[in-house]
């Protein structure tokens, strides 16, 4: 009997040793865009086994038999990730796994709309969201190029000779958009211009989009919409980055940036972008440069300190200089300002610096300051147009909770100084702008709040200004919000900051009267849904329908005399109104589908006659897919925006230029290879179809073989004549301008990132 329990207990060990044998292990990381993320759920479908992920990221399960499993992992504000994985007798596999965040999550949290941080969810405000994620699915040298992507939002070139744009939201004009840095209004004016270009995209934590009015926290410029840019908080920031590019073009594009530790609370976060292209191409034919040469340098520094109750401080401050010229093929910089060689060169060097300080108070009361300087040096040919611009901006809000109650009280003051030597600007503006506001979102009902908000601004040049406000959000239920908002804008006008066709070509600039400040009234109805399927699909759903109406909008006037730009508010009114709506679909197998598309009619109506404004499409649309090939660790993304014709400038009757453009597209390919420690490689083609504004048209430079007009006949009234050498009586103008002059290229990068 004791040699058969012995013989017993010898097979039971033998069968656990063996048993024991036959299991196995898994381990890995999951980050965010190589950032460790804590607390991801991960679940080994068919073993009934999971865990969390700890504070680097990792995880591990053990004693899991062999077999074919699901990996699932998720995480709120990330797409699901799943993957099948066979595990084999004994084997300790290893896997890492990098969770990309929903473009269209609606648990972000956001500031814009209401100036204190709050979840995208709960905001009054309608506000959209773009991370550093969407920014890499189309690599870009500027946040200017960036946004062409973006639904609603369209990128302007304004000249074809220098390239400079701005940004139009729903149709309006680049003047209506303001463009904040960390929520500070330091890009406007010269800066709207250029300001846009020498931001380190490594260096953007995300950008909030408001479409609408929002003047009664921003004042002016604030009419049409704003884009705020955050930048990364030095205290979270990556330890070191790279991100480094170069197209078929010749352009090269350098992000490069580390984060220093300075004592033990405070850290430094640099950063500095160069971008340079200099190979002159002319492929239109016209002796013309297609693009603009650039060498560009910008350095960024952000100081974060760590203070007790997570109190905020910090400083900032960047430092932009660009070259760029852009004209006739053999123009060289001896030829600047001359009437000899055209050419369009300007220098621009900018710096500024904005800063963030909570007080010390048990209430929450945060001081925000900045300032920053502008100098242009400018020709147009043989124009010259100096200017200097500075602009200072201090403001103390007070966040005040009370019960139903979420308050804000706020005061601030601007300092504008504007300068040029254009005839227009006869002495030097110095202009004080202090504002008071307050605004109250009222929670009367579980699922309904009401905001209501004023701005008070004196202005010495216009008075009293008021700028009321009204939001109203209805939360259905966590997945669904409904909001309705109205509001009121004002802005008033710098023409030669802001129009670039004021400065350049033949035109003669003619200000019909003294200009009134633009007003307008908004209203904005958004409804936001996200549907979470069994399968862990998710779709979001953003859409929008809008009302802008303007009065005392100025508009420049090319058609009463193509030798003139008049400019002059509009005796009338001008409408800006439309549909607009975001699709965002992703599957648990990594595809992910974003698309979006915008309808819109923006008009001017004068003396009974409604008329298309000029360089507004009717319709555009918007689209990425990405998907994941995960044992390849490889990622497509196919990109593209789509625009409708759009009512063109043209120089007279005779022109034979086409009076509207074509339904047009940009289209690019993109594959990102995360197979390398902290490496991406990517690569792809922009411009697939090869797209450029020349095509069905005889030229798109108006009297590119004479640009100083020197062989041009006029009558008497000043008007060009039509001649043998001038049959259809031209002049120069390079204002004919409606999408980018650059054909298909490919493209190469590398990141590289340290945490």
């Amino acid at each position: 009997m004791k040699i058969y329990f012995t013989h017993i207990a010898l097979l039971s060990m033998a069968l656990i040793n063996y048993c024991f044998a036959q299991t196995t292990s898994l381990n890995g990381k999951v980050t965010d865009n190589s950032e460790p993320l804590p607390l991801a759920n991960v679940l080994l479908k068919g073993a009934e086994m999971g865990t969390a992920t700890d504070v680097d990221g990792l995880f591990e399960l053990t004693n899991i038999p062999p077999g074919d499993y699901i990996l699932m992992v998720s995480s709120l504000g990330y797409l699901p990730f799943q993957t099948k994985i066979t595990l084999g007798s004994g084997e300790a596999k290893t896997i890492n796994i990098s969770l990309e965040p929903s473009a269209e999550n609606l648990d972000e949290t956001v500031v814009t709309g209401t100036l204190k941080p709050v979840s995208r969810l709960e905001s009054p405000v309608p506000v959209e969201v773009y991370t550093p994620a969407f920014l890499k699915k189309n690599p870009t040298a500027s946040v200017f190029d960036a946004l062409q992507n973006v639904n609603g939002v369209r990128p302007q070139i304004n000249c074809n000779v220098c390239n400079t744009g701005d940004i139009h939201i729903n149709g309006l004009e680049g003047p209506y958009t303001l463009v904040l840095i960390d929520g500070m209004p330091i890009v406007s004016g010269l800066g709207t211009v250029y300001g846009l270009t020498g931001i380190p995209n490594s260096l953007i934590e995300q950008i909030e989009i408001v479409k609408g009015p929002a003047s009664s926290l921003y004042g002016s410029e604030a009419v049409g919409g704003l884009i705020n840019i955050i930048t990364k908080n030095a205290l979270s920031a990556p330890e070191f980055f790279a991100d480094g590019f170069a197209t078929g073009w010749g352009e090269y594009n350098l992000d490069v940036g580390s984060k220093i530790d300075i004592g033990k609370k405070t850290d430094l976060l640099l950063g500095v972008n160069y971008f340079n292209y200099d190979v002159p191409i002319d492929n239109n034919g016209d002796n013309f440069t297609d693009v603009t040469l650039q060498d560009r340098f910008s350095i960024f520094q952000k100081w974060d300190v760590e203070r007790k109750n997570s109190r905020v401080l910090s400083l900032a401050g960047r430092f932009f200089y660009e070259d760029r010229w852009g004209g006739e093929m053999q123009w060289t910089p001896e030829y600047r300002g001359g009437d000899e060689i055209y050419g369009e060169s300007i220098y621009t060097r900018r710096w500024e610096v904005l800063g963030k300080y909570q007080l010390p108070l048990e209430e929450k009361m945060l001081l925000s300051v900045s300032y920053n300087d502008h100098n242009q040096n400018s020709v147009y040919g043989d124009t010259e147009y100096l200017a200097d611009q500075r602009i200072g901006f201090a403001q103390l809000t007070w966040d005040k909770t009370l019960e139903h109650h979420d308050l804000l009280f706020g005061s601030a003051v601007r300092y504008n100084y504007y300068d040029d030597n254009t005839p227009a600007t006869t002495e030097a503006d110095h202009i004080w702008i202090p504002s008071l506001f307050v605004q109250d979102e009222y929670s009367f009902a579980t699922k309904h709040s009401f905001l209501a908000g004023m701005r008070y601004d004196y202005d010495q040049r216009h008075g009293n200004i008021l700028t009321p406000r009204a939001a109203y959000k209805w939360k259905i239920s966590g997945h669904d919000i409904f909001r309705l908002n109205a509001g009121t804008g004002f802005r008033v006008v710098n023409l030669f900051t802001e129009d670039h066709a004021a400065l350049t070509g033949a035109r003669e600039v003619v200000i019909a009267e003294e200009l009134k400040p633009e007003r307008s009234v908004n209203v904005n109805l958004n409804y936001l849904k996200k549907i979470y399927s069994d399968n862990g699909t998710f779709i979001g759903i953003d859409a929008s329908a809008f009302y802008t109406r303007f009065s005392n909008v100025i508009l420049p006037d090319y058609e009463t005399n193509p030798n003139q730009i008049i400019y002059d508010n509009l005796d009338g009114k001008s409408v800006s109104q439309g549909f607009s709506a975001n699709l965002d679909v992703a599957f648990p197998s990594s595809l992910k589908i974003m698309v979006g598309a915008t309808w819109q009619d923006v008009s001017n109506t004068e003396n009974g006659v409604t008329q298309q404004q000029i360089l507004t499409e009717s319709i555009t649309a918007t689209w990425n897919l990405s998907y994941t090939f995960r044992s390849l660790k490889l990622t497509a993304d196919y990109t593209g925006n789509l625009y409708g014709p759009m009512r063109l400038p043209l120089l007279g009757e005779l022109d034979p230029r086409s009076e509207y453009s074509p339904t047009w597209s940009i289209q690019n390919i993109q594959f990102t290879y995360k197979g390398l420690d902290n490496f991406e490689v990517y690569g792809g083609i922009k411009n697939l179809l090869d797209w450029t504004p020349n095509r069905g048209n005889p030229f798109i430079i108006a009297r590119a073989n004479d640009p100083f007009d020197k062989e041009v006949t006029f009558d008497s009234n000043g008007n060009a004549v039509a001649t043998p050498n001038n049959p259809y009586a031209l002049t120069f103008d390079p204002a004919y301008v409606y999408g980018p002059n650059q054909g298909i290229r490919g493209f190469f990068g590398v990141r590289y990132t340290v945490f």
